[in-house]
């Protein structure tokens, strides 16, 4: 199989830009447009930002996001545009210009009403420091895999990686 230079170069930068998480980007396509993975996550750069029902500013605005650094997931792209899905499976299109490769993520519970544990260290075994609603929205520091550190206005610590909405399973974050 023949790769022109400009598709390969795409591919060495995205597989560049996610450093240590190289396994997990090399099975995703790359977009058209950006060469990044599609799909990928993302956080939103503004605290406003208009989410539109198409990729253009001729499309209704179907909803408008009020709160800066909300993790979404970039599930497509066209031209300047992003397709976004959050945590809620909400979906829709956003100028790429408003959204920030800073990682971010939302607290999921395994069950609507629990609380998700915040431990001191990465192990089930270390003292729980806190325990966080579903919906709380944290800065993604690293993950390995299995666990994640995060920060939050009022708290730090780690997560186990799957009650985290903004990593992928086994993704590995540094």
């Amino acid at each position: 199989m023949k790769v022109g230079r400009g598709l390969a170069g795409a591919l060495l930068a995205a597989l560049c830009l996610v450093g240590g998480n190289a396994g997990a980007a090399t099975d995703l396509p790359a977009g058209p447009v950006s060469g990044l993975p599609v799909p990928r996550f993302v956080s939103l750069k503004s605290d406003r930002t208009n989410v539109r029902a198409g990729p253009n500013k001729d499309q209704d605005v179907r909803w408008v996001y009020t709160r800066a650094g909300m993790p979404v997931e970039v599930t497509a792209e066209f031209e300047n545009w992003r397709r976004i899905r959050d945590w809620e499976g909400s979906e829709g299109w956003v100028y790429h210009s408003l959204l920030s490769g800073r990682r971010s993520g939302v607290i999921v519970p395994s069950k609507n009403e629990e609380l998700v544990p915040l431990y001191q260290e990465p192990d089930a075994k270390s003292g729980v420091m806190a325990r966080l609603q579903p919906g709380v929205l944290a800065q993604i520091k690293s993950c390995d895999g299995n666990w994640c550190q995060i920060v939050g206005k009022s708290f730090s610590g780690y997560i186990v990686q799957e009650r985290l909405w903004g990593a992928y399973p086994h993704e590995k974050i540094d």
